[in-house]
């Protein structure tokens, strides 16, 4: 098959082959192919691994001589209140044309392209970034660990990907065009694909069973719950990634308008057993103010206010530094036992 190729940018290249560069703008890496891509898959979304996680879509790329399948995938953004943009092919002036994906404060287009799971061709319905916090649509995202908070849910355009068309423009192609806030969404300050992401697209270029013309459209692996890792489904991880430090960022509190959060975020300071990302971001906040805590983290120093019940078992006797003498506020309980300090007043075998 010809492919024609136009020079690329040393800037881009690194961009795609290495760490991730900022930009300006959306741009395509100039590649064009003489045939569209295939029709998306129909695939279901793993569970997603842990909080901190964006679900970024499966797409069909272009390799020497073939398309290949790119799975969708669980990843962590470059930065707190960044989205992902998926890539996308567009016909243009007799060939089908390459568009990079990236991480910017806001979505931007995509061609249409509706890739499900929360991209239904304009925007994300997948969630939502308050003030360093990922809020997450239930509607759209597979959640299964009920520890993955700041949740909520509200009806989508699309639950799944229902026109697998993948290509913009020409014959048979969708025919969405910008929105005036995709525009200005493209000229924001943008972050490519991370480094973790890119070897995801490497592997994937790398294994032959992802081409088309092995898979005929239908690879054997179509999602993935984390990154290049198409062995067999590994188990979800619970509570939270190394780097949630569970502090509230300076601003508003509560949730976003009209949201109403039904779960609550487990920090952990030990990271998932097999993640081995490399672009978490350091700080993604605590659960929406009102969420139920169903289970209080060994390593968060303090009870959160207003939290009834004993302290779970195993969590450290010693309270966190933080906490000056007795039991943190609000907390209706006995004591732990083995807890150093003063009793409660009115317990019997209280020192004389």
């Amino acid at each position: 098959m010809k492919i024609l190729r136009t020079l690329i940018p040393a800037a881009l290249m690194l961009a795609v082959l290495g760490s991730p560069v900022p930009s300006s703008a959306a741009v395509s890496i100039g590649i064009s192919v003489g045939i569209a891509p295939p029709l998306l898959p129909v695939y279901e979304q793993p569970a997603i691994p842990g909080y901190g996680y964006i679900w970024t879509p499966g797409y069909w790329a272009y390799g020497p001589d073939d398309y290949y399948w790119v799975p969708g995938t669980w990843v962590f953004p470059p930065t707190v209140g960044f989205l992902w943009t998926p890539p996308w092919w567009g016909w243009s002036n007799g060939a089908y044309l390459w568009h990079t994906g990236y991480w910017g404060p806001h979505v931007g287009f995509y061609g249409g392209i509706d890739y499900g799971y929360g991209y239904s061709g304009s925007g994300y319905e997948g969630g939502y970034w308050d003030h360093g916090r990922l809020f997450y649509n239930r509607e759209v995202n597979n959640i299964r660990d009920p520890r993955i908070g700041n949740t909520y849910s509200r009806t989508v355009t699309h639950r799944g990907s229902e026109n697998h068309v993948a290509f913009n423009g020409g014959t048979g192609g969708v025919t969405a065009s910008e929105t005036t806030q995709e525009q200005a969404a493209a000229h924001e300050r943008h972050i490519e694909a991370t480094a973790l992401q890119t070897r995801h697209i490497q592997a994937a270029s790398a294994d032959p069973s992802f081409r088309h013309s092995v898979n005929n459209g239908t690879p054997a692996i179509t999602a993935t719950s984390k990154p290049a890792n198409f062995n067999a489904a590994a188990a979800g991880a619970t509570g939270a990634p190394v780097g949630l430090t569970g502090i509230q960022p300076a601003g508003k509190r509560g949730s976003p308008k009209g949201v109403t959060p039904n779960a609550t975020v487990t920090t952990q300071s030990v990271q998932p057993k097999g993640d081995t990302h490399m672009s978490a971001p350091t700080r993604l906040g605590t659960p929406a103010v009102g969420a139920k805590q169903h289970v209080q983290p060994a390593t968060l120093g303090t009870q959160p206010k207003g939290v009834q019940g004993s302290q779970p078992k195993g969590a450290q006797s010693d309270q966190h530094n933080a906490v000056q003498g007795g039991s943190p506020k609000g907390v209706q309980s006995g004591q732990p036992k083995g807890e150093q300090g003063v009793r409660p007043k009115g317990n019997k075998g209280e020192p004389g």
